[in-house]
């Protein structure tokens, strides 16, 4: 049994990505571990890049917030699931907030083996994930993690609008078959 992480960069709460991202978590409970931190639950700030992390003790950042307790739980996570709504072609600021602080050293003592990525956006533009996957692909690589899979939802504004296709299903189906 694999312990998976789902951080959900949506600040509306049952909202399409939260929908998207509860489809996951329910298909991965039947043979895993799953937890979902919402960013509308925490406050993380941005990372200020002074890299004190570097020379600290236990490479504490000097930022004290919620990403404390984030840290604590990725060092549990063998499966990370990111999930975003998208605003101008990127993942949202509150959760592009909480992977920038991932530059730390802090981050060699993730057992993280898989990344999955669940995105809605309203628009229907073929492009629409382009840059996203791009920044997903080169994290992959970088990281030398397995890519679990992704779920990319396109024409979806409204609350409750992802009802309407078969993306939960997709999102339902991606936990099932996650191999952590």
């Amino acid at each position: 049994m694999s312990r998976i992480l789902i951080l959900v960069g949506s600040m509306r709460r049952g909202g399409n990505t939260e929908m998207l991202a509860q489809a996951f978590a329910e298909g991965a409970r039947e043979h895993h571990e799953v937890e979902i931190i919402s960013v509308a639950d925490v406050k993380v700030n941005p990372c200020i890049g002074c890299n004190s992390c570097f020379s600290r003790a236990g490479n504490a950042c000097s930022q004290k917030d919620d990403m404390t307790a984030i840290y604590a739980k990725l060092r549990l996570t063998d499966v990370l699931v990111l999930a975003s709504p998208v605003y101008f072609y990127g993942i949202s600021a509150q959760l592009k907030a909480v992977i920038d602080r991932l530059h730390t050293p802090l981050r060699n003592h993730f057992p993280i083996r898989c990344l999955a990525l669940l995105l809605v956006g309203a628009s229907t533009l073929p492009e629409l994930f382009d840059a996203i996957v791009t920044q997903y692909r080169l994290t992959l690589n970088f990281f030398h993690i397995e890519d679990a899979g992704m779920v990319l939802v396109r024409g979806v504004k409204d609350k409750g609008d992802i009802k309407t296709t078969d993306a939960l299903e997709r999102a339902y189906r991606l936990g099932q078959n996650i191999i952590g």
